[in-house]
């Protein structure tokens, strides 16, 4: 017979081994993708028996490199109730479970040898399942919420109650309005499991996260690693919070900064285009720091935010400022805004654009309103605050969607957080207070209004990237604690 030399208890001050267990097709490969933040590890698919070999993983501490947690991605158990019926059949009730499990371990349906008996079974599966639950110190039972309650997920149970090691179910996939947690619950308490979680891989929360490690840690005899673990990742998601905020202040004030001079003479409509195009690429960026600060890439894997409509779109299209319900300086409808200090219709006929101008110079606006500017005949343009507003108002629903998307996500629809404030258009007589961006478009932050006064602080004004973000650096933390209670 085949011995086995488990552990029963953590030993203080040893990484815990934590085996995911559970169904074919259940999402187990998926939780440990969001747990690890990282998209690459195992194989998703919407098929069954997708993982056919133990995979390991480690979380440690980001400070230390202590590994904390060893986690063991299984394969899907396939076949629990012929495993059952098999262990009644050739294994003595009197034997402990430990026992029984170590027999069917020993045996020739557990290492997966070819036979022409027809009556012969493979439950080698299994058995790669069974191994690693003994060699471990306690489990996660995966459950496909959505799935009724079934007389194989019972069998499962009580296969996995004989290694005597603490499991815990862990339910995904709970977002699904087909969830039965309910009933679930109820045939857990009856085999005596009455601590259990929601995790859902794919609309991730933090806090759902934080409950899992908790419920393990009350599991435990010695927990130091899991409160460790605990408060390790409750700083780094803190931190990342503060970074992410960083880089939207900074991109809003790199644009606000940004400004450029033309003459009266001069034709706008290049220099015009040349400024949008700018902005296009600097929040293409930005979107692309926030992906990869929260791990995700654009690659073949999974998809992103970029894939969806509402990130392609131009945002100098006036239909997008309509979306948002925001409102132009000047209350008009959303469009271009040549107005501040000028007379627009003047301004229009002087340069021959008319009314067309609306649909190129959509965002910008110009300025003659100094002395020195009337005098010299310069005409300053710079981004308009209601797509200052726009930007910021899609920045920080990306950042929002990216803090509840697990990484197990596939599909680009995913995406999208059910709490976004931003998917019906805004009444124009609504007052501010109901309004859906981050401030009113006439209330611009006071470290934006500064900055369009600052062409300095604007790498696109000045093409000195590192040297304006040096001096824009004290203006973008201030706004990015503002930016905080934004979302």
């Amino acid at each position: 017979m085949e011995q086995q030399a488990a552990k029963k208890t953590i030993a203080s001050g040893e990484p815990l081994k934590l085996a995911v267990v559970g169904h074919t097709n259940t999402g187990k490969t998926s939780i440990l993708r969001t747990l690890l933040r990282d998209v690459y590890f195992g194989d998703v698919k919407n098929e069954a028996a997708t993982t056919r070999h133990v995979e390991q993983a480690q979380l440690t501490d980001s400070q230390t490199g202590e590994v904390l947690v060893a986690l063991y991605d299984t394969p899907g158990l396939e076949d629990a109730s012929g495993l059952m019926d098999w262990l009644e059949d050739n294994t003595a009730s009197r034997r402990d479970g430990i026992e029984r499990l170590q027999q069917f371990l020993a045996s020739d349906i557990a290492q997966g040898v070819d036979s022409s008996d027809l009556s012969y079974y493979d439950y080698s599966q299994e058995a790669k399942v069974i191994r690693q639950l003994l060699a471990s110190d306690m489990a996660i039972y995966v459950v496909d919420a959505r799935e009724p309650v079934l007389g194989k997920y019972k069998d499962e149970l009580a296969i996995l109650s004989w290694a005597a090691i603490p499991v815990m179910p862990v339910f995904n996939f709970t977002d699904s309005q087909n969830a039965n947690i309910d009933e679930w619950q109820t045939m857990l308490a009856r085999r005596n499991l009455h601590i259990s979680t929601r995790f859902d891989s794919v609309a991730f929360e933090f806090e759902d996260e934080m409950r899992l490690w908790q419920n393990l840690a009350t599991m435990l005899t010695h927990s130091e690693m899991l409160e460790q673990l605990i408060q390790r990742r409750t700083e780094n998601w803190a931190q990342l919070s503060d970074e992410a905020n960083i880089i939207i202040a900074d991109f809003l004030i790199n644009v606000a900064a940004f400004v450029r001079e033309i003459n009266d003479s001069d034709d706008p409509m290049p220099v015009l285009e040349q400024m949008q195009e700018a902005v296009r690429q600097s929040e293409r960026a930005m979107q692309h720091n926030l992906l990869n600060l929260y791990k995700f890439y654009d690659n073949a894997v999974a998809a992103t935010p970029l894939e969806l409509q509402a990130y392609q779109q131009d945002p100098f299209d006036p239909e997008l400022l309509k979306s948002y319900g925001i409102r132009t300086t000047s209350g008009a409808a959303a469009g271009a805004l040549l107005g501040l200090g000028v007379d627009a219709a003047a301004l229009g006929m002087t340069l021959g654009l008319g009314t067309a101008i609306g649909g190129i110079a959509g965002g910008l606006l110009s300025n003659t309103s100094s002395i020195a500017d009337r005098i010299t005949g310069v005409k300053r343009l710079y981004i308009d605050p209601a797509t200052l507003t726009l930007l910021a108002t899609r920045a920080i629903d990306l950042l929002t969607a990216l803090r509840h998307r697990g990484h197990a996500a596939t599909d680009a629809t995913q995406l999208i957080y059910n709490g976004s404030k931003n998917n019906s258009k805004q009444d124009d007589n609504e007052d501010d207070n109901n309004l859906v961006t981050p401030w009113p478009t006439n209330k611009l932050p006071s470290e934006l209004k500064k900055a369009r006064g600052k062409p300095q602080w604007s790498s696109l004004s000045s093409g000195k990237s590192e040297q304006a973000q040096l001096l824009r650096a004290d203006m973008a933390w201030s706004l990015s604690a503002k930016l905080q209670s934004y979302n």
